[in-house]
């Protein structure tokens, strides 16, 4: 055996990203892949999908089209269900960030990042769809929880809300964003990152002209969005998804000039309670240890919402989905001719629901240990 390289340390992997800052606030110890087909939840039940994630199947149907026949409809429609999978990950990272009681650990600031990450991939999205003539629908893209990922990606997934817990990070979390090929093992199915691929090619195949009009730039914690104008900003976006969420093909860091490791990895380390490192060749968690925080112990949101909350409950949640509803249709609003004063209020909505999500973690869910939570259910027009 030689000896092993010194571990990632923590210290290197936090520190960075700030679009939410602005608004604050059984996976083996060697590399597999993650995902179950039904997704534990902190009841110690299995959080049933609540039926089809919006286009079911979309995905699998659009790779299916030769690539000589991916024109630019195929393009803007391909970013629509990108910019919905992005979204699709943000309400359980956030869950899983808001239930930690301390949020200067390790963890806590790890997902924190993630949370940051997968919005500024999201606008990143947004640029690349007003650049092709295209609107991003933010508010339609929404899904309900517990559901599968939308366009059907990874339909052995189950998404849902729930505190931070192993089962969690496991199912959840590293089930997203596991890499196309994993550094030591086959994922199997097709992942997010094989999507990203085919939408670099068409844009490549097609050449669609680009206008920088409606874009937005913004500087999102350490990185800098920017207006997508050639094609090599769209290689560029979509690599910074790509290694973000995966790390790149030959190791879990992103390549990106940053030192945080792709989120896949860096729930790894939280899953394993061990930072990641190298040992003859091979990637494992065996480095210094990451002790698994403290948690408010949030429940799985059950399909359809919490059924008869007593009032004080119902108050709270009503408040969190107004707040989130205001996210949506503002960051709608903002590649819609809102601009940054849009993209501001946005933030500004997301700010205030986090003290009412918190506030549901702390309240008892009655007749057991586990605790209510936010259930990311945007208010339809004229309802409530």
């Amino acid at each position: 055996m030689t000896e092993a390289t010194e571990p990632i340390r923590t210290e290197r992997l936090l520190g960075r990203r700030g679009f939410l800052g602005a608004a604050a606030g059984a996976v083996p110890a060697v590399l597999g892949p993650a995902g179950a087909a039904g997704a534990t939840g902190a009841t110690g039940g299995t959080a049933e999908p609540t039926g089809a994630a919006p286009a079911h199947g979309a995905v699998a149907r659009m790779l299916a089209v030769p690539g000589e026949q991916r024109d630019l409809p195929w393009i803007q429609d391909a970013l629509q269900m990108a910019l919905a999978l992005e979204l699709a990950t943000i309400p359980p990272y956030l869950c899983g960030w808001w239930s930690v009681r301390d949020r200067s650990s390790a963890p806590a600031r790890l997902i924190q990042e993630i949370v940051h990450d997968e919005m500024f991939h999201m606008a990143l999205v947004c640029n690349m769809l007003v650049a092709v003539g295209g609107r991003p629908r933010v508010v339609e893209a929404a899904m309900a929880y517990p559901s599968r990922l939308p366009g059907g990606v990874r339909q052995d997934l189950t998404v849902y809300l729930g505190g931070l817990s192993r089962d969690s990070v496991r199912d959840v979390m590293m089930g997203i964003e596991r890499p196309e090929k994993p550094l030591t093992r086959a994922a199997g199915a097709p992942s997010i990152g094989a999507f990203y691929t085919a939408l670099t090619a068409a844009f490549e195949d097609v050449n669609p002209p680009l206008s920088t009009d409606g874009q937005l730039r913004q500087r999102i914690g350490a990185d800098l969005l920017e207006p997508v104008g050639r094609l090599s900003d769209v290689a560029r976006a979509v690599e910074t998804i790509r290694e973000q969420g995966e790390g790149t093909a030959a190791s879990p860091d992103s390549a990106v000039g940053r030192s945080m490791l792709g989120h896949y990895y860096a729930f790894g380390e939280i899953y394993n309670e061990r930072l990641l490192r190298q040992v003859d060749g091979a990637w494992e968690f065996s480095g210094d240890a990451l002790p698994f925080p403290d948690v408010r112990p949030m429940a799985v949101v059950p399909a359809g919402g919490w059924p008869s909350p007593a009032r004080a409950v119902r108050r709270l949640l009503d408040q969190c989905d107004a707040h989130y509803t205001t996210v949506l249709t503002e960051l709608e609003a903002a590649w819609d001719g809102g601009g940054h004063r849009a993209l501001g209020r946005a933030i500004g909505a997301m700010r205030s629901l986090e003290r009412p999500a918190t506030r549901l973690m702390d309240i008892p869910v009655p007749g057991t240990e586990q605790t209510y939570g936010p259930q990311f259910r945007p208010v339809p027009p004229g309802g409530s």
